[in-house]
């Protein structure tokens, strides 16, 4: 098994990956939720360069995925979960709601910490919300997160299978939640009982900055409810709220070398989830 799942990493991540992308980039088309969004040609060829040039650094960079730290990890017993004998759904269960609510501690991080809010903010500078927003991240983002994980399941320990099944929930949700998806009301309130709908995440990149530091999570909904972070819409309405924040409006921001600068532009001081707005 450990071996299949090595071998089959990527052509496992990459299908499951292009296969929501066009389910719910179709779905945008067919069922949008907002109307009258900045154009696609406008938004996507940078969106999407930053995709492919976080996926090439972290492939030159990184010496191991998060699969390949997990399998290491079995092998030589390490980490928590490693310590006691658990079936295997229970150990695997357990690791992804584990990861999660470290994915959700995470983000939450750094939207608090003004050094890292500045990587955070450009996926909050896109100034709609689609699909693309979902894998929009700074490419120093992306690698301080890539460590983050690698650490958590240095120290947990869990599964391989648990690791690559937990890394294709988290972008087949982020792609999901982050998409301009028209969900029935009715179960749109149900589905957020266990995971984070479009409606639920698009809150979070409101251009007020208390609707911002809401609603963190990426998979489950539980943890914004438990930890007092939840809000359940937008003032203004999911049609007329405005998206992004108020440090960079212009259409010239969301060209990539724009994006990629915006870490070391502008203050921070206005935005903060330690401040009362």
């Amino acid at each position: 098994m450990n071996e299949l799942l090595l071998g089959n990493e990527v052509p496992i991540r990459l299908g499951f990956f292009m296969a929501i992308f066009a389910l719910m980039a179709g779905w945008e088309v067919f069922a949008p939720r907002r109307t009258g969004q900045l154009k696609r040609r406008l938004r996507w060829p940078s969106n999407l360069a930053i995709v492919a040039l976080n996926t090439l650094l972290l492939r030159v960079i990184m010496p191991t995925t998060a699969v390949g730290l997990a399998l290491a990890g079995e092998a030589a017993g390490w980490g928590l979960l490693q310590q006691f004998e658990w079936p295997l759904w229970a150990a695997s269960l357990l690791a992804i709601i584990c990861l999660d609510l470290a994915i959700y501690l995470q983000h939450i991080m750094f939207h608090a910490v003004p050094l890292l809010w500045r990587l955070h903010r450009m996926h909050h500078a896109d100034l709609a919300f689609d699909v693309t927003t979902g894998a929009r991240f700074h490419p120093f983002e992306i690698i301080l997160s890539m460590l983050i994980k690698l650490t958590v399941i240095a120290a947990l320990g869990p599964p391989a299978v648990a690791v690559l099944i937990f890394e294709v929930l988290l972008n087949a949700l982020a792609m999901f939640n982050h998409a301009n998806a028209r969900l029935p009301i009715g179960l749109d309130k149900w589905l957020r009982r266990a995971i984070v709908t479009p409606d639920m995440h698009r809150v979070h990149h409101s251009v007020i900055p208390r609707e911002a530091n809401s609603n963190f999570g990426f998979n489950l909904s539980i943890w914004d409810r438990a930890f007092g972070t939840y809000c359940a819409q937008p003032t203004g309405g999911h049609q007329e709220m405005s998206i992004g924040i108020s440090a960079f409006r212009t259409e010239r921001e969301l060209i990539l070398d724009s994006m990629l600068v915006q870490p070391f532009k502008s203050s921070v001081d206005t935005y903060s989830i330690n401040k009362a707005h």
